[in-house]
């Protein structure tokens, strides 16, 4: 009898972990071996239980699941990774895919995209988006970028977040209970994100993140 495909889920919502859990279980060929909510959980996990796949989110409690990524690619480059969050996959998904990530998902599919995208990366293939699939080949083909938007490229992962979180019009409070980090971290990121791009002010800083965010 075949070995079942084993799965660990890495998200900080209890909630969502069991409904995943519920689908990837449905299928008889999968089980999952092992979930946790932030990085410092998942490490040990990924050593005892060596998955076949991670099903990563983004936010995670202190500290980006990029960074995790990058570190589940540099240590088990064979545990391939779909990452499945709420955050814009135009944002994203280029740097995740950059980071050895197998595949981006938004939590807004359905289900059964979630199975094709599980799918598509066992079978040994990248899995993003149609819409995502255009962006990437207009920008092999050349089309230009915004420079306002190009600019974003300079910020850490972190810094992305935050700049996202503000151009949906969230203040510095709301931002920390989001990314599960203190008020006052928030405001050092806005200070990185004011420097690299040259904005003077709070003020600057929200009119860039609007905008920024309606180009998307």
């Amino acid at each position: 009898m075949q070995d079942k495909v084993k799965f660990m889920i890495v998200d900080d919502h209890p909630i969502f972990r069991r409904g995943v859990i519920a689908l990837i279980e449905s299928d008889q060929r999968y089980r999952v071996c092992a979930e946790a909510g932030s990085a410092g959980e998942a490490l040990p996990l990924i050593e005892r239980e060596r998955p076949d796949m991670i099903l990563l989110d983004i936010t995670l409690r202190e500290e980006s699941g990029l960074d995790l990524l990058r570190t589940i690619s540099a240590s088990h480059p064979e545990i391939k990774v779909l990452i499945v969050s709420i955050h814009d996959e135009a944002v994203y998904a280029e740097r995740a895919l950059r980071a050895k990530a197998r595949g981006y998902l938004m939590k807004q599919e359905a289900s059964s995209v979630l199975k094709e995208a599980i799918k598509t990366i066992l079978d040994g293939r990248i899995f993003v988006s149609e819409t995502f699939r255009d962006h990437i080949l207009e920008s092999v083909a050349g089309a230009p970028k915004e420079s306002f938007r190009a600019k974003a490229s300079l910020l850490s992962d972190r810094e992305l977040e935050v700049l996202e979180h503000v151009g949906h019009g969230y203040g510095a409070s709301e931002i920390a209970a989001l990314m599960g980090i203190a008020v006052k971290t928030v405001g050092v990121y806005q200070d990185h994100i004011k420097k690299k791009l040259a904005l003077e002010s709070i003020s600057e800083l929200r009119k860039y993140a609007i905008r920024w965010v309606q180009s998307i």
